[in-house]
């Protein structure tokens, strides 16, 4: 691997081919993509990219952290100023969705990342997971949340909740349309199913 830039203009270029190479991947798919449309899309010369990413396969994975770093910073930025657990959730679903909708290539490039990167790929899910995991348990102990629930199953549930209802609604768009916000009745209507689920006491 590479060693990281030691200058601001270092990184501003890394960043900006990871960027090209993030569009490329979800545009033409690992195998389609190449090397010389990255650094065309990104402007930069080969060599330069050389500087940076030892091959195609190298530069994919990093992808795959650099949207994974992404989507738990947006998330994560949303729910921590929530001051409850399902206050946070719904903060952390809006914001997971509009990242979507801004990052289409989010879902394009995880599903090629099962075949090119599948380590990498568990990665992406379980540190997400273990975040997650932590601020149930958190929660739990707050009385925010339903003691009865076990963290893990919760956490990987209420994911695949978010990945599903925003490749449905988020992703699945018209040939030539573009992405869009979550429909707001969509979002209450999952909120409604994750709050019941989780909010403590029998009356829910």
């Amino acid at each position: 691997m590479t060693a990281l830039p030691s200058t601001e203009r270092g990184s501003r270029t890394r960043e900006r081919i990871l960027s090209a190479a993030t569009d490329v991947f979800a545009e033409h798919g690992y195998h389609e993509a190449s090397i010389v449309k990255i650094t065309t899309a990104a402007e930069v010369a080969q060599g330069t990219f050389y500087l940076y990413f030892s091959s195609k396969q190298q530069v994919f994975e990093e992808v795959v952290r650099h949207l994974n770093s992404r989507v738990r910073r947006a998330m994560h930025e949303a729910s921590s100023a929530e001051s409850d657990r399902l206050a946070a959730e719904r903060a952390g679903f809006r914001a997971f969705f509009h990242f979507t909708a801004q990052n289409p290539a989010l879902y394009r490039i995880m599903r090629q990342a099962e075949f090119v990167a599948p380590d990498v790929l568990h990665v992406h899910y379980e540190t997400i997971a273990r975040g997650y995991i932590s601020g149930l348990t958190a929660a739990q102990q707050r009385g925010e949340v339903a003691p009865d629930l076990d963290p893990e199953v919760t956490a990987w549930a209420l994911m695949g909740i978010g990945e599903l209802v925003g490749m449905r609604w988020v992703t699945w768009t018209e040939p030539g349309i573009e992405p869009q916000n979550l429909p707001d009745d969509v979002f209450e209507s999952i909120m409604h199913l994750i709050e019941r689920a989780l909010k403590p006491g029998k009356d829910n």
